[in-house]
């Protein structure tokens, strides 16, 4: 699992810690942490439905932001629970696109043991950075 959370930051938030040997790991990663807050286990979350998604940033940490938004906005507007199952990132002219296939299905309290509902990623000590062994991000998600 390549995500852990971190104790303590805020009283409402959820904070965690995401990485990737590639930006598109590091992109999953971090969207399965942000269902893992909401959902207990990931893989009670069945590949009922799909979704594609392309999206556009400025910047690296932008993309990775849209796209976490993207899964909450599903959540929000459909009832979906999604989980990547492909994410390509593109970089032209410093100007960073993403086309992204994600499953997943309606919430069923009955077979998804929901934990909180994360209403928003912030800004807060947000961060997406290039390491030695990858890529890595901080996330908090508002709950």
């Amino acid at each position: 699992m390549p995500f852990e959370y971190v104790d303590d930051i805020a009283t409402a938030d959820v904070a965690f810690r995401a990485w990737g040997a590639t930006a598109e790991e590091l992109f999953i990663a971090a969207s399965d942490a942000l269902v893992n807050v909401m959902v207990e286990r990931l893989d009670s979350i069945e590949p009922r439905e799909r979704r594609s998604m392309a999206l556009e940033a400025e910047a690296m940490d932008m993309l990775l932001f849209e796209l976490l938004q993207e899964i909450i906005f599903y959540k929000d507007a459909d009832r979906l629970l999604l989980r990547m199952s492909r994410v390509d990132i593109r970089v032209r002219n410093d100007h960073f696109s993403l086309r992204a296939e994600a499953s997943g299905e309606t919430i069923d309290s009955d077979r998804h043991d929901l934990i909180v509902d994360v209403k928003a990623v912030t800004f807060h000590r947000y961060r997406v950075e290039q390491t030695p062994e990858g890529w890595e991000a901080f996330v908090i998600v508002d709950i």
